[in-house]
């Protein structure tokens, strides 16, 4: 259940290919969460500006049925998008959103 959906200006590279198995991993990580339950979606070359210029730059939506941590995860998500991508912590924005159990389906049913 707990989900990631990046969107980065930057074109697709051998980084980003790491970047799906260890945000996968970390999320599990930083949220408790069984890694089964764990989707990470990254969506390239979308047409992006930010600060008036179109340097690469990344928005991160990061959602999950309670365990977040904003603080933690925004060091941890922004140091992954540096070492993979190459974009500064300083052209990424993350949006945390924590999700009512009866609102997420999976399998069929809803985690609550």
């Amino acid at each position: 259940m707990p989900l990631i959906n990046l969107m980065t200006s930057a074109n697709k590279s051998k980084g980003q290919e790491k970047l799906l198995e260890e945000m996968s991993a970390e999320l599990a990580q930083l949220t408790g969460k069984p890694e089964q339950y764990v989707m990470i979606i990254i969506q390239n070359n979308v047409p992006m500006i930010f600060a008036g210029d179109r340097e690469d730059c990344c928005y991160i939506e990061v959602k999950s049925i309670g365990s977040l941590s904003p603080s933690k995860m925004s060091k941890v998500l922004s140091n992954l998008i540096h070492s993979r991508l190459g974009i500064s912590a300083n052209r990424v924005y993350i949006n945390f959103e924590d999700i009512d159990a009866s609102k997420w389906g999976f399998n069929g049913n809803t985690f609550g």
